[in-house]
């Protein structure tokens, strides 16, 4: 048999007390003007006093009629609607989640630690009451499953494509996308979603540390001899638009030699560079 899939309708309610002193004004009248005994009245207003319900703002109350869903109701304050129904409290209040940290491998394989915040809200009562057991619970089980999708599908760090740790905003959004997909069946909107924690696992912590400061060295060593080279190439451009200087092959390659070694050295520079004649 097919789950039946309930969503949230209107439900017949009254200003509370409004009913309640029409209540009280017909009980009097009724009690005056005919001879009838008082414990009829009072068994018709205890009938009324079951319909009456007390609603915070940002909460809604979702009723049954003897096992049945009638409908639920948003208004807040006191509300009267159906009697003998009864009603179960849902809040409509965003939600501010933190997961755990969860251990997961990357694209890449390397064993990391994530976590994310997942802010959500419940937008469909009936939904959340009645299509999933325990939609609280239900939301931390998807927000795992997301996250471990999604980690397993990027680098923790790259410099060549999308990654975790250099991409978060993006991340974030399409950790939204498919968590707002898994969620909608419960009557949830989820507002935002972004990564709380991000690191290497601590078995693997100490030598992808290395790693990036090594990398990190590499690209400053780069950066140093690409400038160095274009420096050399201004100082040889130089000397041949002045014409004054002859600078043989070999001075040039001596030339090239000592300038690559004054500009790229960690040692301080000399402060005089031998070109030759």
């Amino acid at each position: 048999m097919l789950m039946r899939a309930i969503r949230d309708v209107s439900v017949i309610n009254y200003n509370g007390f409004i009913v309640l002193i029409a209540g009280i004004v017909f009980a009097l009248l009724v009690l005056a003007l005919l001879p009838i005994e008082f414990w009829p009245v009072l068994l018709v207003l205890a009938l009324v006093v079951t319909g009456f319900k007390i609603i915070r703002p940002n909460e809604a109350k979702v009723l049954t009629f003897f096992g049945e869903y009638i409908g639920t109701i948003k208004r807040h304050g006191l509300v009267w609607t159906v009697p003998l129904s009864t009603s179960n409290r849902v809040s409509l209040r965003i939600v501010n989640f933190n997961t755990e940290k969860l251990k997961v491998n990357d694209l890449k394989g390397n064993p990391i630690e994530v976590g994310a915040v997942v802010v959500w809200r419940v937008s469909d009562a009936a939904q959340a009451t009645f299509n999933v057991d325990a939609y609280t619970q239900f939301v931390a089980n998807q927000s795992e499953t997301a996250i471990r999708g999604i980690a397993a599908t990027y680098p923790y760090d790259s410099e060549h494509e999308p990654s975790l740790r250099g991409n978060v905003e993006t991340i974030g959004a399409e950790l939204r996308e498919h968590l707002q997909a898994k969620l909608a069946v419960a009557g949830i909107t989820v507002e935002e979603v972004r990564l709380s924690h991000l690191a290497y696992a601590p078995e693997i912590a100490s030598s992808m540390l290395k790693r990036q400061q090594a990398e990190a060295v590499l690209l400053a060593r780069k950066f140093l001899i690409e400038n160095a080279l274009t420096i050399v190439d201004d100082v040889l451009t130089h000397f041949v638009a002045k014409g004054n200087i002859d600078v043989s092959n070999d001075k040039k390659v001596e030339l090239i030699n000592n300038l690559l070694v004054t500009l790229t050295s960690d040692r301080e520079a000399s402060p005089v560079v031998n070109i030759g004649s």
